[in-house]
């Protein structure tokens, strides 16, 4: 096992599309092993793509869903695992009402961390990408996939946690995707401006403090991507009971993207080797 390994741990099918895939792209046309671990299988995900909502799709939403999950990993060049809970989809509400019984979200949590650690002392990545403990935003299982990649971070590299699941393995580096960049929302949005045009983030953007951009504080690592936002938007297309073609997400040129901000951004959490900030590469100090 002489290559470079990473794994992206996600909540749910087409989350490894619009978060991180032209970096996870980038790596495996590089020569990396890349794997994605959806904890989830989106079961409950609306179907947001009016051209997908037919009777027989919501009669068997989870069958599709693996079949474009299937599609979109095939897209991006990455191995792709099941962990196999759930999902508890987004309450809505107030008071919100209960999860349901047996999801992701209420599963006693060392149970996912089993499987978890399994997983990662199976595949022994040197880098692993999850969601910060906002889960990048509140959905309950986004929160939880936080709270169980963190824990069998520290479980997989510990003897004595899950003797039964293979060889303990200290994973190098665990980061935080932030994908949600006031900033480049805003030069995607000056954009159209130019050409007379409203931007798709003008409601995100009208309801955002310009002085506040939390997650811009917090980034520690860009990397450099633009030759594979194409295969990025490729993947997330896959997932086509999610993503209508005709949505804002598409709205913006990849030309426009690729000249304005051509990086993902990450926060660097967890360092188990020296580190420079800022970076430019997910596996700078990484020996192997």
């Amino acid at each position: 096992m002489s290559e470079l390994r990473l794994m992206a741990v996600h909540a749910h099918p087409d989350d490894e599309s619009s978060k991180g895939a032209a970096t996870t792209a980038k790596y495996a046309a590089n020569g990396a092993r890349v794997m994605v671990v959806t904890l989830t299988g989106g079961e409950r995900g609306d179907i947001l793509n009016p051209a997908m909502d037919l009777p027989e799709v919501h009669g068997r939403i989870h069958e599709v869903r693996r079949d474009e999950m299937a599609k979109a990993a095939k897209i991006l060049g990455v191995e792709h695992h099941w962990l196999g809970f759930v999902d508890s989809g987004l309450p809505e509400g107030d008071p919100l009402p209960p999860l349901p019984d047996g999801c992701f979200a209420v599963v006693p949590i060392d149970e996912p961390v089993r499987r978890l650690v399994r997983v990662i002392r199976e595949f022994r990545p040197h880098v692993i990408t999850t969601y910060d403990e906002n889960g990048g935003y509140p959905h309950p299982d986004h929160i939880r996939c936080h709270q169980v990649s963190m824990a069998a971070y520290e479980a997989a590299a510990d003897h004595v946690q899950f003797p039964d699941e293979g060889d303990p393995w200290s994973i190098s580096k665990l980061y935080y995707g932030h994908g949600f960049l006031r900033r480049r929302m805003q030069l995607l949005q000056d954009e159209f401006a130019k050409y007379g045009e409203v931007g798709p983030f003008e409601k995100w953007l009208q309801h955002w403090d310009p002085e506040h951009d939390p997650f811009a504080n917090r980034v520690t690592t860009r990397v450099e991507c633009a030759d594979f936002f194409e295969q990025r938007d490729q993947a997330l297309l896959a997932h086509a009971t999610q993503i209508d073609p005709n949505g804002d997400f598409f709205r913006a040129p990849i030309e426009w993207q690729q000249r304005l901000w051509p990086t993902e951004e990450y926060e660097l959490a967890r360092s188990r080797v020296p580190v420079t900030l800022p970076e430019t590469d997910l596996f700078t100090g990484v020996s192997l």
